[in-house]
């Protein structure tokens, strides 16, 4: 089971494909399972695909102790040290992308490409999700099993019509996410460390390479955030998927990859 280190903290990861490397940052409170298989698959015949589990998710350690964005992306940095990538592409979805953000503003000289979906850069220029979006969100769990708990999330996610027809897969996907689940006081330390993220004034400074891609219909985290996003950071190319909301690479994989694909080869790292 491949782990490293990182200032005593242990974090599990996953390699697969040949390439160049391509670093996937996880979202809120999600682990690596979190990303749909078929999606690893079909990125790992174009590149070395480097996932791994946030400190308290998966099969990471999940220490009960205050967490940060900055935490998060020193994290990202010892895993590429670990492997010994010096530079890669990075794809950061959620709170991955606010992860990411940082990234490309400390360790600029590590970053191909930026890849940012479904995020936001937060503080009062952020657009914040509808008031029922956070009742959803912040929800007191009231004995729910932690199945229930994934479905009641699904309308975060999804759009009505994709939970609708795809019962099934999403079904299929609990028990791989409760193999190894993240415990109530680790997702609310990810919370918490997402209220810190502030890099409105900071985003013109990057310099990678940025794709910002979301769903139309995202009521987590509102596409007009990524509309500013792009707005802010210099030569971003901005994407927005129609009829698919926040996991929009699960919804609209063919839609994504897409775009995604020729964005990235168009920047490669050989060159």
């Amino acid at each position: 089971m491949p782990e490293f280190v990182n200032d005593g903290v242990r974090l599990h990861y996953e390699v697969q494909g040949q390439g160049e490397p391509l670093l996937m940052v996880m979202g809120l409170g999600g682990s690596s399972a979190a990303w749909p298989p078929t999606l690893i698959d079909e990125l790992a015949r174009s590149f070395r695909v480097i996932i791994y589990d946030n400190r308290g998710t998966g099969l990471s350690d999940k220490p009960d102790a205050p967490y940060s964005l900055e935490m998060f992306a020193a994290d990202a940095i010892a895993l590429l040290d670990h492997l010994k990538i010096q530079r890669t592409h990075v794809f950061g979805v959620s709170m991955g992308g606010m992860i990411s953000q940082e990234l490309a503003l400390r360790y600029a000289p590590r970053l191909q490409t930026l890849t940012l979906g479904c995020t936001t850069f937060g503080g009062k220029q952020a657009v914040p999700p509808p008031p029922e979006s956070i009742k959803l969100l912040t929800a007191p769990r009231d004995g729910a099993s932690e199945e229930e708990i994934i479905r009641r999330g699904w309308p975060l996610g999804y759009t009505a019509t994709f939970i609708r027809d795809h019962r099934d897969l999403l079904e299929a996907a609990i028990p791989r996410l409760l193999a190894n689940p993240t415990p109530p006081y680790a997702y609310k330390r990810h919370i918490d460390a997402t209220y810190g993220l502030k890099t409105y004034d900071r985003l013109p400074n990057i310099t990678t390479p940025t794709l910002v891609i979301t769903g139309a219909d995202d009521v987590l985290i509102p596409a007009k955030n990524s509309e500013l996003l792009a707005a802010r950071i210099p030569g971003a190319k901005l994407h927005i998927i129609p009829h698919a909301a926040h996991a929009f690479f699960v919804e609209a994989p063919a839609a994504f990859l897409e775009v995604f694909l020729p964005f990235v080869r168009s920047h490669p790292i050989a060159a």
